[in-house]
């Protein structure tokens, strides 16, 4: 935990603002080191009653790899426009454009107490509900007990094994789907329990939030 602490300063302090960054939580490293890096901060802040996220992406540079830190007790109705805001601006650079520039999400591993990175770039966020298909459509809850399997109640913690069982003639396309409610720290959480269905996804991905 100490280990842990002295990354979260260092976020902290790298943006030249005495304010705080919770991280989210995961028990793997997705990618353990980025380098060529520019940091981008969305802070959690209180104006009143309301939550608002704070951007700040000072030290942000087209052509580098982007690291999101964001407060994980951040709504993703707050956080999700806020991240294609800014993905948009990186995609519609033509001067400075860097193909291999990879946007990440960062991360703290509670197993190997270090800061790790979970890759977005091809992600496409819809802030709208989804097609209706015969695709694997998986909707997270606010509750973060349950899921909607294709409109099925499942327990999450059962989600992979009842994907399992079922028989497809042919692959599906998975479409992940989160209440805009659910905190960024849930988020990640949940997006770490479905990294083994990305096979069944062949397509730039595509997210919904609403």
């Amino acid at each position: 935990m100490k280990y842990l602490s002295l990354i979260l300063v260092c976020l902290l302090f790298s943006c030249g603002q005495k304010q705080d960054v919770l991280l989210p939580k995961a028990n793997v490293s997705i990618v353990k080191n980025v380098e060529d890096l520019s940091p981008i901060y969305i802070f959690f802040k209180t104006k009143g009653k309301d939550t608002i996220a704070e951007v700040n992406r000072k030290n942000s540079i087209i052509s580098t790899n982007w690291i999101f830190n964001i407060d994980k007790r951040l709504p993703l109705k707050l956080v999700i426009p806020e991240v294609i805001k800014l993905q948009e601006k990186k995609r519609a650079e033509k001067a400075h454009k860097n193909e291999k520039a990879e946007n990440y999400y960062s991360y703290a591993d509670s197993v190997g107490k270090n800061l790790a990175f979970l890759p977005f770039t091809k992600v496409y966020y819809k802030t709208e509900k989804p097609p209706i298909g015969n695709g694997l459509t998986i909707f997270f809850n606010k509750d973060n007990k349950t899921v909607l399997l294709n409109n099925q109640v499942v327990k999450k913690e059962e989600l992979l094994n009842t994907i399992s069982k079922i028989n497809w003639f042919v692959k599906p396309t998975l479409q992940l789907c989160f209440d805009k409610n659910i905190s960024f720290g849930n988020y990640i959480k949940n997006k770490m329990l479905v990294r083994s269905l990305e096979s069944y996804n062949e397509e730039t991905a595509k997210e919904f939030i609403f």
